[in-house]
């Protein structure tokens, strides 16, 4: 049902803004993904759970902030990379897009088994500063919603729960994906941690929100009650900023050396774009341009 729905993020504030409350519906951009990359369950839950968590982060950058999201584990998914901007745009890739593991004791996807539970996650957010800022936490359970909960609280100082889902089809498509971060402001009572704690031990996943039909705006209802205030929706969408040109910077800085014996192969040589799999082409008469150009 949700694959016709539009992607779609919300962020608010909660019991008397002692709350930040974020959600997101990332069903359409999780598909995208998988079929740019052919990737198999495993591999697309990883990189949809991490992608959501990058909307959602995304959403708390402001104008032509961006971040970037590395998730090195050792498991045989190897590293999972996702590039995210405060305008709902978002692209990703991981390094075994064929890496898949069985499922659980759960029954749930293996994203812990294929991720790895040793490793570190990396964020590095151009807020345009000098420097970039970066924080980096050690993988703790490999099931990232966990993992990106523990970021929040060391990295960043911010108590938060965040959780993540991505549902598959038996034909690898992707069914529902999404997420929920809920942050705790300064000022709210111990006896609202513990009606907060309660609300999240109870809660049911993501996905199974998602398979009812529930819209980002229901899944905050069903965790903080109908004391919540929207702030801002925004469309979710992929989006790579790969071009021609781009890749042709590439090929330049390699040197005009290398490029002329690129030219001697007489070969037209392919150039893929990591982050959404697009191929570029590049003839031996086109090298021999941008060899001049590298002079």
């Amino acid at each position: 049902m949700s694959k016709d729905l539009q992607d779609i993020l919300v962020r608010g504030t909660a019991w008397n803004n002692k709350l930040r409350v974020f959600a997101a519906r990332t069903t359409n951009v999780t598909e995208e993904m998988r079929v740019r990359h052919d990737m198999f369950p495993t591999a697309t839950a990883a990189l949809g759970r991490t992608a959501a968590v990058g909307f959602m982060m995304g959403a708390m950058l402001k104008g032509e902030e961006r971040l970037v999201i590395q998730v090195k584990g050792d498991g045989p998914i190897g590293q999972v990379v996702v590039n995210a901007n405060a305008k709902g745009e978002l692209r990703g890739y991981v390094d075994n897009p064929r890496a898949h593991h069985a499922t659980n004791q759960y029954g749930k996807l293996d994203v812990a088994g294929a991720v790895g539970t040793s490793g570190f996650i990396h964020v590095t957010k151009d807020l345009g500063l000098k420097e970039p800022y970066r924080g980096s936490v050690p993988i703790i359970s490999g099931e990232l919603g966990e993992d990106f909960t523990y970021y929040f609280s060391v990295s960043e100082q911010t108590p938060s729960c965040v959780a993540v889902g991505v549902l598959v089809d038996s034909d690898n498509s992707v069914l529902q994906a999404g997420g929920l971060i809920i942050q705790v402001l300064p000022g709210l009572s111990d006896q609202d941690i513990t009606k907060l704690e309660e609300a999240i031990a109870s809660m049911p996943s993501v996905t199974q929100m998602l398979s009812e039909g529930k819209t980002p705006e229901d899944m905050i209802a069903q965790l903080v009650g109908d004391d919540f205030t929207i702030h801002e929706q925004m469309d979710l969408k992929f989006k790579c900023n790969c071009s021609y040109e781009r890749l042709s910077g590439t090929l330049i800085s390699v040197g005009a050396h290398e490029l002329q014996s690129m030219i001697d192969d007489n070969e037209t040589i392919e150039l893929v774009c990591h982050y959404c799999n697009e191929k570029y082409y590049f003839t031996p008469e086109q090298i021999k341009i941008l060899k001049e150009q590298a002079r």
